[in-house]
């Protein structure tokens, strides 16, 4: 019993974490200016506007439709989310964009693997892919940073394509560290980037082997 309480409080800690991240995340989109959103995210090839289009994709795509985009391309996921983003992207208006965020934080909407911390990664990842891309001082808090740090596997990161070989993260401004090797050092949500297969710009790494995370990465 005492178990199963404690798993469910953890899942009630992650979904109001999911559900603060996408309010904040909706209400600082509503701030952006248009050549904010026309700017380049930390996704190859994806302006911010694709990114939040892509966020809310699973709020408004049902089963049938995503099912349906899948076969349109061949099976491939990533081709099928691209699409999807980049049409969805010039179909809707930024504030409707940020208003779907905003009236589905509580959507119980998960990635295909890995459950509520992969929806809150997915969050707070892509919140990031627009907020550090654009140069905008927006701290994640710390327990949802917590959540996703301490789930960093080997197999999350072979799904991120994220290639950690060698080094060991440090944060900075947390009492945390992953791997082992050559330290880089770093905000804690920069090194998060690293472990989902991100490129932070230059400056926000620090350490011998930091300048091999400033190169382009592919879209993830």
């Amino acid at each position: 019993m005492e178990n199963e309480t404690a798993r469910k409080r953890k899942k009630d800690e992650v979904r109001a974490a999911i559900a603060a991240e996408r309010r904040e995340l909706a209400d600082l989109f509503d701030t952006l200016r248009t050549d904010q959103w026309n700017e380049q995210s930390l996704c190859a090839g994806w302006r911010v506007r694709e990114v939040a289009a892509h966020m809310t994709m699973g709020f408004r795509l049902s089963l049938p439709a995503t099912l349906g985009e899948l076969a349109k391309a061949r099976g491939n996921l990533h081709r099928m989310t691209d699409r999807v983003a980049r049409r969805d992207a010039a179909a809707h208006f930024t504030t409707t964009l940020a208003a779907f965020l905003r009236d589905n934080a509580h959507h119980p909407w998960t990635p295909p693997v890995g459950g509520l911390a992969a929806a809150l990664g997915h969050d707070v990842v892509h919140g990031l892919d627009i907020t550090v891309a654009l140069g905008l001082d927006r701290r994640v808090p710390e327990n949802r940073l917590r959540i996703l740090l301490d789930g960093i596997r080997p197999s999350s990161l072979k799904f991120f394509g994220a290639d950690l070989d060698g080094v060991q993260l440090c944060a900075e401004d947390l009492d945390w560290s992953y791997g082992s090797g050559s330290p880089v050092f770093g905000a804690a949500q920069d090194l998060l980037l690293l472990a989902y297969g991100r490129r932070p710009p230059d400056g926000k790494l620090r350490g011998a082997s930091s300048n091999r995370f400033t190169q382009p990465a592919e879209k993830a």
